[in-house]
């Protein structure tokens, strides 16, 4: 009897809950080892899925493309608590790895910042970022930054952790030090920063931004007792990821690679398609299919195949759908100057109806 208790329970589907704090320990593993990860980002839960696809463990949804894409303003500190918490929600619900979120400066003081971690924590994600920067905050890859004072950022930070142990001791909390670039910034002070948010404000990742050189990295890497998290700030070329790995960095973070890819895919089509006309759509398509990579499965990335299972489990047999006698189309990235072939539920109605005697 106990022997099928556990076969019992071995083959119960995960809950939501338990996917959440598996994923919150497999960031922990990823920030405890020695070997470099990459972490790609973006805003959008098919990006997270995409990612996932790839292969890749990890990704962050960034700030500044949450208020690109969501609400059309520039990184300025705009985005409010409640828009990036429901946001967070639907990306952590759809993609199977950890997500790192981006939450500004937390809205405000300590006492928001308190808050904010509790609210974070209960949207499934992984772990948030929170930056030294004073409010209203600017994007951390553009000027006019400025920081507010180590002793005023430790105890955001201690506010963070302490929230965090009150919640959930798996999730993960991110200081990110932005004072390289800022007013009166200097990477000798930007070290000490990061030292002190690991060792007096107990987070669990540094993100140092906008290295400049190696020689940076290496030394922030073998002086600041927590993981150390990096963007590239210097000129070309970039550090490799193995010059990465080597110089001692334990997350290389690309945060807006996905939206960005996007963007400046859309910026390009719609003004070729404004000037050609369908040419430029057939281009597209032509392209897209000769990747290796093929085309984006959106349908699957979606989860169409989970709606069909839900309808068929559970829907009256009156109110069923019927996939057999009706049919739609292809999107045109599926075009390749011929007509594609039938969909999977067409088929399968095809073949309904030759066993129906159609």
């Amino acid at each position: 009897m106990a022997a099928a208790r556990r076969t019992a329970r071995a083959r119960k589907p995960e809950t939501y809950a338990e996917a959440v704090r598996r994923r919150r320990r497999q960031f922990r593993k990823v920030l405890n080892r020695k070997k470099l990860t990459v972490m790609p980002g973006g805003f959008s839960p098919v990006y997270a899925r995409i990612a996932e696809e790839a292969g890749f463990e990890c990704f962050f949804v960034a700030g500044s493309q949450m208020s690109a894409y969501l609400l059309g303003v520039p990184d300025q500190g705009i985005i409010g608590l409640r828009d990036v918490v429901d946001h967070a929600r639907h990306c952590a619900a759809q993609a199977d790895i950890p997500i790192l979120l981006d939450v500004d400066t937390g809205f405000g003081n300590a006492v928001n910042v308190h808050f904010t971690v509790k609210e974070v924590i209960r949207s499934g994600v992984a772990a948030l970022q929170i930056e030294d920067q004073e409010a209203p905050k600017k994007s951390g890859t553009l000027t006019g930054r400025r920081c507010i004072s180590i002793d005023e950022a430790v105890g955001k930070y201690r506010a963070a952790t302490a929230a965090r142990d009150e919640t959930d001791p798996d999730f993960v909390i991110c200081a990110r030090c932005d004072l390289l670039g800022a007013e009166g910034g200097s990477f000798a002070e930007a070290v000490e920063r990061c030292i002190a948010y690991a060792t007096d404000g107990g987070a669990d990742l540094v993100w140092l931004n906008s290295v400049e050189t190696r020689e940076q990295i290496a030394e922030a890497a073998r002086r600041i007792p927590a993981p150390l998290l990096v963007i590239w700030g210097g000129g070309d070329p970039a550090p490799t990821l193995k010059e990465y790995e080597r110089l001692g960095a334990r997350i290389v973070l690309y945060p807006t690679v996905a939206a960005n890819a996007g963007l400046n895919a859309a910026w390009h089509v719609l003004h070729d398609l404004k000037v050609r006309g369908t040419a430029a759509l057939d281009d597209l398509a032509a392209r897209t299919n000769a990747s290796k990579w093929g085309r984006t499965e959106v349908r699957r990335l979606l989860g169409i195949d989970k709606i069909l299972d839900i309808e068929r489990r559970f829907l009256t047999e009156q109110a069923q759908r019927n996939y057999d006698d009706t049919w739609g189309h292809v999107g045109m990235m599926a075009r390749i100057g011929q007509t594609p072939p039938p969909t999977p539920a067409r088929r399968r109605g095809t073949k309904a109806r030759k066993k129906r005697g159609a």
